[in-house]
């Protein structure tokens, strides 16, 4: 029996990059067969366990993704999955360090500004 089920990827920039490695890190753990489609621009589903074939979907944010997960696994895996799309594959977090480490840098005095031509 396949598992399916369909998720709205809210994190910044979609599954591009950090995003994209944290999801096939975790598809890859499990032993199902385990596809993603981008049912915002109505792509074919791909295997989830491979980095080239998520980054080709083009998910942005915003975008709804389809997860067709087939096997002894598929409950674990399509509970781990849809968390980690819920929760921002992680770039949440970086978001927010990213913006504390501008608010520190642009208050340091003894910081250069860049130079620009």
């Amino acid at each position: 029996m396949t598992t399916s089920l369909e998720i709205q990827v809210h994190n910044p920039s979609g599954l591009h990059a950090r995003p994209a490695a944290a999801f096939v890190r975790a598809a890859c753990t499990f032993q199902s067969d385990i596809r993603v489609a981008n049912m915002t621009t109505g792509s074919d589903p791909v295997t989830a366990k491979s980095i080239i074939g998520v980054l080709g979907l083009g998910v942005q944010r915003g975008h709804r993704i389809r997860l067709f997960v087939d096997g002894a696994d598929e409950g674990p895996a399509a509970d781990t999955l849809r968390a980690l799309v819920e929760a921002g594959l992680g770039e949440d977090d970086l978001v927010d360090a990213d913006l504390v480490e501008a608010d520190r840098v642009e208050g340091d005095p003894g910081r250069e500004p860049p130079i620009t031509s």
